[in-house]
């Protein structure tokens, strides 16, 4: 009778994607009843905290896999990619907790200004450069983080400036940057994502 042992990149794999399902579980449950659109407050600072944390696990980790892969496969240790992840998250936790400190509920004019601003950053040379660089073989979480904060930035904008507390745009906003993790840059869609985000932002404004 033979045996079959679980290598650590397909604990790891297990292990990401899972958390990420029950992140998004959690997120969702947390976050109902709370979208009020532009209007949104942001709860309590331990409220937020668990939220966004929930919500970057659920968003995030898909689009990580590769990066916690390579990882795994390099020191060949399940630790590794728990460590790699851990340090992913704080990066974006970080992000939160400065999130936390500058939003107010606004209106639908600051909402169109920074959804304009999110479209023109996608044009950006930082956001490409950024978006390579996370693309690479990341030499830690942090620094992976740190180039998908670049990357991701002008679209977690958008999510703070339509509905925090949506589970729709948090939806489409994971969607678009788990295509742009996965996918390499490419004009014919690069250019039409911005102007569609232009767009977005003139018709909130109007």
């Amino acid at each position: 009778m033979t045996s079959t042992r679980t290598t650590p990149t397909a604990v790891a794999l297990a292990a990401t994607l899972g958390l990420a399902a029950v992140a998004w579980v959690v997120a969702v449950r947390r976050m109902a009843g709370m979208d009020m659109g532009v209007a949104t407050d942001l709860g309590s600072f331990g409220f937020f905290v668990g939220v966004w944390v929930a919500m970057m696990a659920a968003m995030m980790l898909p689009g990580a896999v590769p990066a916690v892969l390579e990882r795994t496969r390099s020191e060949g240790r399940v630790r590794t990619a728990l460590l790699f992840v851990a340090e992913y998250l704080a990066v974006w936790t970080l992000v939160g907790l400065a999130a936390y400190v500058v939003y107010r509920p606004h209106g639908d004019v600051a909402a169109g200004v920074l959804t304009l601003a999110a479209g023109l950053y996608e044009l950006t040379p930082l956001k490409r450069e950024c978006r390579r660089r996370c693309r690479e073989g990341p030499h830690s979480g942090f620094e992976y983080g740190v180039y998908c904060v670049g990357s991701s930035i002008g679209l977690m904008v958008i999510l703070l400036a339509l509905g925090p507390m949506s589970t729709l745009w948090m939806a489409i906003v994971a969607a678009v940057v788990l295509a742009q993790k996965l996918l390499p840059p490419a004009a014919a869609v690069d250019i039409p994502l911005a102007l569609a985000i232009l767009v977005l932002g003139v018709i909130v404004l109007a």
